[in-house]
């Protein structure tokens, strides 16, 4: 198989692991014992109280053990190993320059790997803040890249989703907000993995080549 074609095959994995993780992500939300932040002794999961982060635990907020647990981590495994292919494969389907290429991949996959941690004991904000950090410079790279092959679209949509990394941050310290982070982390969620899923897309398409660039 000609190394073009292995380079586009690998961009099918985001795609393929985004529908994974929605599919992991309901199974573990339907298997969750309950909790949130709003009632600590609720049944269940909370599409306005919950987070992602609260399926990954053994046990619920409301102490009852979590048999979606598994389903979440796995969840976690796949669009982590997907989203690290994006990164790997991206600069390099549109030819990047080596230093851009760097720019991109080793955050990103750095951003991926740490993003694991979520599943220790280690301190949860440490482990957010260290991903978000590493996972927003290739963040970055991605929308400047996209800028110069000339996907203004896509541009747009990653500078739609810079705006919502900033809401969301605002909603977490920002006081008395925090009610509010549950739904736009959710629908934060669903915009990057939209994103994603369309510039693979686009790739793969024969009507873009890196030669257009």
């Amino acid at each position: 198989m000609p190394t073009q074609k292995i380079k586009k095959t690998w961009l099918l994995v985001p795609i393929i692991g985004s529908f994974l993780f929605i599919i992991l992500y309901v199974i573990a939300a339907s298997l969750y014992p309950g909790g949130s932040q709003a009632d600590k002794n609720s049944t269940g999961y909370s599409v306005t109280g919950n987070y992602w982060c609260n399926l990954l635990y053994k046990n619920g907020i409301n102490g009852g053990r979590n048999p979606g647990q598994p389903f979440a981590a796995a969840g976690m495994f796949v669009i982590c190993f997907a989203l690290s292919c994006f990164w790997i494969f991206f600069p390099i389907q549109i030819g990047s320059k080596k230093y851009h290429r760097i720019l991109i991949q080793i955050p990103g996959v750095a951003a991926m790997a740490s993003s694991f941690l979520l599943l220790t004991d280690l301190d949860h904000d440490l482990v957010i803040n260290t991903s978000s950090t590493l996972g927003f410079i290739a963040f970055v790279g991605t929308i400047i890249a996209l800028y110069k092959i000339k996907l203004y679209k896509l541009f747009a949509l990653g500078v739609f989703n810079i705006i919502l990394v900033g809401l969301n941050n605002y909603l977490y310290h920002a006081k008395g907000m925090m009610a509010y982070l549950p739904v736009v982390q959710k629908f934060s969620f669903i915009s990057f993995l939209i994103w994603f899923c369309l510039i693979c897309s686009v790739l793969l398409s024969k009507r873009w080549h890196p030669a257009n660039v």
